[in-house]
C-alpha cells in the first residue's frame, strides 16, 4: 500500500482586486500547509504586486499563473485590475475578464488541478471546470451580512424590507 500523501492541486481565479484576491492568498497559504499545491490565476499587473507578497517558502507550495485578457485600446494591461481603475472602466474590465473564457479554459486543459476555486464574478468559470471533469467552488471573500443584503437585494421581487434593518 502507498503511504504517501498525495498533493492536491487547486486552481484559483480570484476576481482582479485586491480586496479578492487577498482572501484567495491567505486562503492558499493556509492550504499549503495541508499538502495542498496551489495555482493562483490573475493578470499580470496582480501577479507582479503578488509576488512580491509571497514569502519565499510560500513559493514551493503557490505558482502564479497569468491570465490573458483580450486588447482594448481604452483597457491597456496596466488598468487589468481594479487598483488604479477609473470607474468608467469597471464595465470594460467585466468584459474582458468574461472575454478571457479561451485562456482560462487552455490553463485548465493544461494543469488540470483537482480543483478550482473561484470568485461570483466570473460564473463562467465553474461550467468551464464542469466541463473538463474538474470539480469548482465558488469562494465569497466577503462576510455572511454583506452576501445576505446582496441576495435579498438581488431576489427582491415583492419589495418586501430586509428583514435585518440593523445591518
Amino acid at each position: 500500500m502507498d503511504t504517501r500523501k498525495r498533493s492536491y492541486r487547486i486552481l484559483m481565479l480570484p476576481w482582479l482586486a485586491h480586496g479578492h484576491i487577498s482572501p484567495f492568498l491567505e486562503l492558499a497559504k493556509a492550504l499549503t500547509k495541508r499538502n495542498f499545491y496551489i495555482y493562483v490565476c490573475s493578470t499580470p499587473i496582480n501577479l507582479n504586486s503578488l509576488e512580491q507578497n509571497l514569502a519565499q517558502k510560500d513559493n514551493i507550495s503557490i505558482k502564479l499563473v497569468e491570465l490573458q485578457l483580450p486588447i482594448f485600446p481604452e483597457l491597456p494591461p496596466h488598468y487589468h485590475t481594479t487598483n488604479g481603475l477609473p470607474p468608467h472602466l469597471m464595465p470594460t474590465l467585466k468584459e474582458a475578464v468574461d472575454m478571457a473564457k479561451a485562456s482560462f479554459q487552455n490553463i485548465l486543459i493544461t494543469l488540470k488541478p483537482d480543483l478550482v476555486l473561484c470568485d461570483f464574478l466570473q460564473p463562467w468559470a465553474p461550467s468551464l471546470a464542469s466541463a473538463q471533469n474538474i470539480p469548482a467552488v465558488v469562494f465569497l471573500s466577503f462576510g455572511a451580512a454583506a452576501f445576505s443584503y446582496m441576495v435579498h437585494s438581488l431576489s427582491n421581487l415583492d419589495n418586501t424590507e430586509y428583514p435585518f434593518p440593523s445591518i
